[in-house]
């Protein structure tokens, strides 16, 4: 029954190639979802292992078998962003794995099904972003690479990372400068988009709701406007122009309570411009060819942060960046990997074809 199923995924993606697209269309969705792809996510490996603090952080595996003594599979690892989930991404997975590779997927700590660290769990909230960078390296130490490179004891794994978990690939490519062949981050999270409001009333903000909530709270505050997990409208949402990966992400938190997470702590916001001004303060350090694919209409993160950090790079690291600037899918909301078929199929192909050049 497992050579059957593999020979399945294996006649999927070579027609899928033969039709002109290696990614699922939105064509394809509703019917493959619950075919294919549901049964290729029932054959993962799913477990957890204890990040730092001792904090429970949940992953996914979706591993090649080896038929023939010597066969090697990349692999891939995906770092999501805030909110995420592993449960999210099937679609996405299931491409991937079509391609050939061993994908990997965590949970960071305070969301998804890992644990949270506070008694409401609708916050979200890091006591140190180091934690997050510190868990995803333990991952890749010790549940990836042994994948990687059982035939070739130098083979190392990609990274394909997202939003917040761009932020995170990038402080861990800082860290851990010899640990991925190649890097792609997708809508990073390297600035906030403020939607206009002055930096210097943000800053403000902050800073008086920090003091505030050290000197009267006992538990971190959201941050102002922040709010426990509510089901959005499609209509209203800024994330993907698909109704179709919409309403099933939406399906996906609303069959699964524990993956639901609110809005950002104080403590969140403030653990993670410190990250954020550490990453613009140690460019120098990433040697990792990385590439930043940007969402033209995002108004989640800020893209001139984007241009910013891929022009610092590309001048110290010429083959990150090229030309200096970010891969932009023009007109495209922030999340490209959920995103409708004419934003999704350039950024995959963008990023896979980053990965087989390195």
């Amino acid at each position: 029954m497992l050579k059957y199923t593999f020979f399945i995924l294996a006649m999927v993606g070579l027609m899928t190639q033969a039709n002109g697209t290696r990614f699922t269309t939105e064509a394809q969705l509703d019917t493959r979802y619950l075919g294919e792809i549901a049964d290729f996510w029932q054959r993962g490996e799913f477990a957890h292992f204890n990040g730092v603090e001792n904090t429970r952080i949940n992953y996914a595996a979706f591993l090649h078998k080896q038929e023939n003594e010597g066969q090697q599979s990349k692999c891939l690892v995906i770092s999501s962003g805030r909110t995420e989930a592993y449960l999210k991404y099937k679609e996405l997975s299931f491409d991937l794995f079509s391609l050939g590779y061993n994908v990997f997927l965590i949970d960071h700590r305070g969301q998804g099904l890992s644990a949270r660290s506070l008694e409401n769990p609708h916050k979200g909230h890091v006591d140190n972003f180091q934690y997050y960078v510190d868990d995803l390296a333990h991952f890749i130490d010790n549940i990836v690479t042994p994948h990687c490179n059982q035939v070739d004891k130098a083979a190392k794994p990609y990274l394909l990372a997202h939003s917040m978990g761009g932020a995170i690939a990038a402080r861990y490519l800082q860290v851990h400068p010899d640990s991925i062949q190649a890097a792609v981050l997708s809508s990073p999270m390297l600035g906030f988009n403020g939607g206009g409001m002055p930096d210097f009333i943000a800053q403000m903000l902050i800073s008086t709701t920090t003091k505030l909530n050290q000197w009267f709270g006992d538990t971190p505050w959201y941050f102002l406007g922040q709010s426990d997990y509510a089901p959005g409208e499609f209509s209203k949402n800024s994330l993907v122009h698909s109704a179709l990966r919409y309403q099933q992400l939406e399906q996906t938190y609303q069959d699964n309570p524990d993956i639901q997470l609110g809005g950002i702590t104080v403590k969140w916001l403030t653990e993670s411009i410190k990250a954020l001004e550490t990453i613009f303060a140690n460019i120098d350090k990433i040697t990792t060819p990385t590439i930043v694919m940007q969402s033209g209409a995002d108004t989640i993160v800020k893209n001139q942060s984007q241009d910013d950090f891929c022009q610092q790079l590309h001048q110290l690291q010429p083959k990150s960046c090229p030309g200096g600037k970010p891969f932009v899918v023009n007109n495209a909301k922030h999340e490209l990997f959920f995103e409708s078929d004419i934003y999704r199929q350039p950024a995959l192909s963008e990023a896979i074809a980053w990965f087989e050049q390195h």
